[in-house]
């Protein structure tokens, strides 16, 4: 009887203890990368905007050539969704939502992700000329993970797990907009 007493203290001390850290633990990630492409800054922010693009440069968009995409709206304009459907576990599936644009310099999007997890972030390119001839792209994704769910973020570097998609999507554009 005092082994499984034991036995169930030490679990409930285990499970207890990632609550208790999650309770003061951020809630919120933000990661960001950049790329410098040589051509002028309308002509990659032109090429930006449209989600249809993607594939040809996404990492994520790559993992699964045959998944289904499905467009709602004007590509290129507030508003327009693209959504993704995938067998593979690391496409899964969810959609994405131009949500704000500045003509030439930046683009807003929410994300949703509904399988194989369910939730949602913010993402977002922006572009600034260096020269009349190159342009500076940054790709950021923002987002929050409610307790007890945030606990995740103390166990796991959002910023290597995400960074490195949004540079090789990066290096991607920066092939495809160069050739």
């Amino acid at each position: 009887m005092k082994i499984l007493r034991n036995v169930i203290l030490s679990i409930a001390i285990l499970l207890t203890i990632p609550l208790i850290v999650a309770l003061f633990a951020k809630k919120e990630y933000q990661v960001e990368r950049e790329v410098t492409i040589n051509k002028p800054k309308q002509d990659v922010f032109n090429y930006i905007k449209m989600l249809k693009n993607q594939p040809s440069y996404s990492k994520w968009a790559m993992e699964d050539p045959n998944a289904k995409m499905t467009y709602t709206g004007t590509d290129g304009t507030v508003g327009f969704v693209s959504a993704w459907e995938s067998g593979n576990k690391k496409v899964g599936k969810g959609e994405q939502t131009i949500t704000a644009l500045s003509d030439g310099s930046r683009m807003d999007l929410t994300v949703h992700f509904i399988k194989p997890y369910e939730g949602n972030a913010n993402a977002y390119f922006t572009t600034e000329a260096i020269s009349p001839t190159q342009t500076k792209v940054k790709w950021g994704m923002t987002g929050k993970m409610n307790y007890p769910m945030n606990f995740m973020l103390v166990v796991m570097n959002m910023d290597n797990m995400l960074g490195g998609d949004l540079s090789i999507g990066l290096n991607n554009l920066k092939n495809v907009l160069e050739k």
